[in-house]
């Protein structure tokens, strides 16, 4: 791909990305919500496959987009009436939302102007890749380096997630 067609779809998605993350905060319907964070899910992993992170952006449709979403929409199907809306924000906490986000922005320009990013000595693909091969090895290996614990810790989790939310459902 040329580097101004990469530019301009990277423009597009990063405005995509924008556009669906304030509709999903601002949004009334907490299903339009969910949605809307699906979309914004969909369009970051196009910026991790316009990267060439393939894995990365697999991982990202797989585990968000396919997991998380359908774990928020869920529980939002348990917890919520029929037509429940989400009350209307006051003024003063829009204004601190706002304020809140400036800041933020101010913040995140003062630590980009001020950094000298480098660039790494080699841009070839093949050498920076890593394979999925590695990432598992890396993930389920008992040794030192490995994540055994961190994955079953996490495992464990989801599971009393999955059973609280079976409990709060059968309570109705």
């Amino acid at each position: 791909m040329g580097e101004t067609l990469e530019i301009i779809v990277f423009g597009v998605l990063a405005v995509f990305i924008t556009f669906f993350s304030v509709m999903t905060v601002i949004t009334r319907r907490v299903i339009r919500s969910a949605t809307y964070l699906l979309f914004v899910l969909f369009a970051t992993a196009g910026i991790y496959f316009l990267l060439g992170y393939t894995f990365l952006g697999s991982v990202q449709i797989m585990v968000y987009t396919g997991g998380i979403v359908v774990l928020y929409v869920f529980s939002i199907l348990l917890t919520t009436r029929e037509n429940d809306r989400v009350e209307k924000l006051k003024r003063s906490k829009i204004l601190a939302g706002l304020a809140a986000t400036i800041g933020g922005a101010i913040i995140v320009l003062f630590v980009l102007l001020s950094h000298h990013f480098v660039m790494p000595a080699s841009t070839d693909p093949a050498l920076t890749e890593i394979s999925v091969e590695t990432v598992g090895t890396a993930l389920l290996s008992g040794n030192k380096n490995g994540y055994v614990l961190p994955f079953e810790a996490v495992s464990i989790l989801l599971l009393a997630c999955i059973v609280g939310g079976l409990m709060i459902a059968r309570k109705r």
